[in-house]
């Protein structure tokens, strides 16, 4: 096929081959009308150091190591649990990885009456099947035959982000028992909790703060369980969308006004500081912001985690500026087949099975345009696979200074559509730096590096019916609007 598939900012088609395009270092770019606006806006942003962060002690913040230790650990402090349990989480999947989670609520809540336990799931993901499967009444079903088979006590509700799962989706993150909190960008179900053979590598950091604890609980009572929007799903009585139609209008207009309340402090001998931070929306996102300074002050060195590679403007523009700057950036995402919509081509295809293409032809265009970073060493690309196993990891290091803890994809859909949070964690004393180097190594075991672009499959190379479809959404014009919804 002549010419080369493109997936970038404006969208997915086929352009004429082009000589290679460099982002030299020499001199400034001018800014689009776009990017001059943000910066504009985000003049006044307060400088990382300056934002409020809860103080804790050093010593209770860890990283866990892998998912069963995630799945242990989670199990152990709902059992030991005596004042709350309250779980975010996009999916509780009916698996037995979910039933194994639900079913020790149900224990902790009967052992401990005075307990508070609540899960909150994303509305629409909880009522359909898997994408790819026969239709179904989704994981709701089990809600309802386990409140049915336990009785009351454990809540789940349904959080409609948007009027439909396409435009967004309930993607909080941080499990609240007692006072420590357990974040990761993982769900719950067999993949995420390896509950099997199989696995779906994210990052696991457990903090014991009551202070953080608290800030979370909040948000989460006062603004999700209390809004006229969401609605228990395990009893038979929950409303059809439609029905609620108007109040899911004024949940987007509450949320959009949302921050994480606290009472910052000073950072003493022996303590970090977190910051929690709310993202929903364009227009001041804390959030988004947050990723993109933190990008943007990197001054030695950078690392970015992303399981979807679909940068949005603001973050490609800034690790270009990084890149000028003589900072190393290490970017770690996922090889196509560590996508969790991967298909193997002796597998029925289905439309979905085309995602991770479109991710790795994004980042062969990145890597195509900065290959002079890549062949100087400033631009490491690793490209993360084991086995059938998958990938999700989000986030990122910099400086040994701070850490973005989130379960924010850092693409267009979460930057405009998602529900998302974070934690910034600023360690000026440098007293988590060997956590985290040994979660970096840990990731960077099972990665390759990518020498040049051309180490990744061009579009020729793809199964015919990714071909396809592709090229079927180039001529009608349909990919500007997957770009910013993958």
């Amino acid at each position: 096929m002549d010419g080369e598939f493109r997936v970038s900012r404006a969208g997915i088609g086929i352009i004429q081959p082009v000589e290679d395009t460099q982002i030299h270092s020499s001199g400034p770019r001018s800014l689009p009308a776009a990017w001059r606006s943000w910066r504009e806006k985000t003049r006044n942003w307060k400088a990382l150091d300056n934002l409020p962060a809860i103080p804790v002690m050093a010593e209770n913040f860890e990283v866990l190591e892998n998912p069963e230790a995630y799945r242990l650990t989670l199990l152990s402090l709902i059992a030991e649990a005596r004042q709350r349990i309250l779980l975010p989480a996009l999916y509780l999947q009916d698996d037995d990885g979910g039933r194994e989670v639900l079913e020790a609520l149900y224990s902790a809540k009967a052992a401990h009456p005075e307990l508070d336990v609540a899960v909150f799931v994303d509305w629409h993901r909880a009522q359909r099947g898997l994408i790819g499967k026969d239709r179904s009444a989704g994981n709701a079903t089990m809600y309802r035959e386990m409140a049915e088979r336990f009785g009351p006590g454990v809540e789940i509700y349904g959080v409609p982000v948007q009027r439909r799962e396409i435009t967004g989706v309930m993607h909080l993150k941080g499990f609240i028992i007692d006072n420590t909190v357990l974040f990761s960008g993982a769900s719950l179900n067999d993949v995420y909790l390896q509950r099997h053979e199989r696995y779906r590598i994210d990052r696991y950091h457990l903090i014991r703060s009551r202070a953080l604890a608290d800030c979370l609980a909040v948000t989460l009572d006062r603004t999700l369980r209390q809004s006229r929007a969401v609605y228990p799903l395990n009893t038979p009585s929950a409303p059809k969308t439609a029905e609620i139609r108007p109040d899911i209008i004024a949940f987007r207009r509450e949320l959009a006004r949302t921050r994480y309340r606290f009472a910052g402090d000073r950072i003493r001998q022996g303590e970090i500081g977190v910051t929690s931070l709310f993202g929903f929306g364009v227009r001041d996102n804390e959030l988004n912001r947050t990723i993109v300074e933190l990008i943007r002050q990197a001054k030695s060195q950078l690392v970015l985690f992303t399981p979807y590679f679909n940068p949005p403007g603001p973050v490609q523009r800034a690790l270009d500026a990084r890149l000028r700057s003589g900072c190393h950036v290490m970017i770690v995402l996922g090889d196509k087949i560590a996508n969790d919509f991967y298909i193997p081509p002796d597998e029925p295809f289905k439309a979905i099975g085309a995602v991770p293409y479109l991710y790795e032809a994004n980042l062969r265009r990145f890597c195509k345009a900065r290959q002079g970073f890549i062949n100087s060493g400033q631009l490491d690309v690793r490209l993360w696979r084991d086995k059938d196993n998958t990938y999700h990891l989000k986030g990122l290091l910099v400086d040994e200074h701070y850490a973005l803890l989130t379960g924010n994809n850092i693409n267009p859909r979460a930057w405009r559509l998602d529900l998302e949070n974070g934690l910034l964690i600023h360690d000026p004393n440098k007293l988590l730096i060997g956590q985290h180097r040994a979660e970096l190594e840990r990731v960077l075991a099972h990665t390759q590096r990518l020498a040049s672009h051309e180490d990744l499959d061009p579009f020729e190379a793809y199964p015919e019916p990714v071909q396809r479809l592709i090229k079927r959404l180039a001529r009608v014009r349909a990919d500007r609007l997957v770009n910013h919804v993958l």
